[in-house]
């Protein structure tokens, strides 16, 4: 899962995708954020509790600037299972943000606001927990009146529609659009779509996968007519699945040739194999 995390965290945390899925969530896909606009921010902060210092960490994070302002603070909270508090958490980020604003070397500032985006990546059940505090908390009602019932922003990528997919421009549209796949069928078709990050995207659906030889595809991104789109993985990935079998076919067959009681010259000469490969797989099925 750790794998993952930091899979995701690299790419949303080009400028480029970072704005790409505000603008396509946030605002229907209309340019709103510009990466150039963007500024990285400190996604750690601490905080004291029963005498102890604790350490808060946000997902990805960074601030919006336009014209030497600081408009507002963007961050990400990835989440691959429903987490049912996650609202405490958003409202402990977000108030570090706010806290950071009320520090002394940025008192001549003027403040701005924090926006928290939940990406769900989830696709075999709908985010089904809390999404208000007072979902989250149980609040007497004579507190009510003095307690906020804030509401964090879960947004269910599997659960997008093809419209809303369209609307992102980066390599985010190419992990939408894996989602909703896995969600409506439980397989993935590559798209002619042009992948920007291609490292950064195949590390992520290789952790996704949990398949290596998405490795494999890495290693051809910088070749001529290598990887450009994820058509290009799939026919690689098919490719290299189609090899493998053929291997094990061939290892199957000549194990099984060698225990009937056939020479290994003589298997050679059968399966048009050099002797020496059929003496190593010999080796190997003695050994297993």
């Amino acid at each position: 899962m750790a794998e993952k995390d930091i899979a995701e965290k690299i790419l949303e945390d080009y400028p480029d995708v970072f704005a790409d899925i505000v603008n396509g969530l946030l605002f229907n896909g209309k340019t709103v954020i510009k990466p150039e606009e963007l500024e990285d921010t400190k996604l750690r902060s601490d905080y004291r509790a029963e005498g102890e210092l604790h350490e808060v960490e946000r997902d990805v994070a960074k601030r919006w600037k336009k014209n030497g302002i600081r408009i507002a603070c963007v961050g990400f909270e990835n989440q691959t299972t429903p987490d049912s508090r996650m609202v405490l958490r958003v409202y402990g980020y977000d108030g570090s943000e706010y806290r950071a604003q009320c520090l002394k070397e940025n008192s001549g500032k003027p403040p701005y606001p924090v926006v928290t985006l939940v990406l769900y990546f989830g696709y075999k059940q709908r985010w089904n927990v809390a999404q208000t505090l007072y979902e989250a908390v149980k609040v007497p009602a004579m507190f009510k009146p003095f307690v906020p019932n804030i509401k964090i922003n879960v947004f269910e990528i599997a659960w997008l529609t093809d419209e809303q997919v369209s609307k992102f421009k980066s390599d985010f549209r190419i992990v939408a659009d894996y989602f909703v796949q896995k969600r409506k069928t439980g397989t993935y078709k590559g798209t002619k779509d042009a992948i920007q990050h291609v490292h950064a995207l195949l590390q992520l659906f290789r952790v996704m996968e949990k398949d290596d030889r998405f490795d494999i595809a890495m290693t051809d991104e910088e070749k001529e007519g290598g990887i450009r789109t994820m058509c290009d993985v799939i026919d690689r990935y098919l490719k290299e699945g189609e090899a493998i079998g053929i291997e094990k076919g061939e290892a199957s067959s000549i194990c099984a040739l060698y225990e009937s009681g056939m020479k290994p010259e003589e298997i050679a000469t059968r399966l048009k194999k050099d002797l020496s490969y059929v003496l190593t797989t010999i080796q190997k099925c003695t050994v297993a």
